[in-house]
């Protein structure tokens, strides 16, 4: 299963696994699953670091990058067809961090790792 992780359950992951849901940490520790991490989730992170409302350990530069090689997340890249796509979808929902992430797993077949139920609403495959 090819999942792609929502920040949060990103962050989840790496520093609070008790809040992800059991079928959402099942998926994940399936040996079988393949995990990626979406360069939006890593401008995301950045941004909320540095506006002082997402404490981490250490300056996400370092802190990220041994997150990704710890649990072997493979780098999703932005695309110009993924912000062009995200622009599309319907709905009233405006943050650019979902819209782009739905609009990347919808391009890519992914199942998406999210608590948020507005991404089943664009017809993204959910997981939580």
């Amino acid at each position: 299963m090819r999942l792609l992780l929502d920040t949060c359950a990103f962050l989840w992951l790496a520093a609070q696994p008790a809040r992800l849901s059991a079928l959402a940490a099942a998926a994940i520790n399936d040996e079988t699953s393949e995990l990626f991490l979406s360069d939006t989730s890593v401008w995301e992170i950045v941004l909320k670091y540095q506006a002082g409302k997402l404490p981490l350990p250490e300056s996400p530069r370092g802190w990220i990058p041994k997150q990704i090689e710890f649990f072997q997340l493979q780098s999703l890249p932005v695309t110009a067809e993924a912000i062009l796509q995200s622009g599309e979808l319907p709905g009233p929902h405006r943050d650019p961090f979902d819209r782009l992430l739905a609009a990347q797993a919808l391009a890519r077949g992914f199942r998406l790792v999210s608590p948020d139920c507005f991404f089943g609403d664009v017809g993204v495959d959910c997981l939580w």
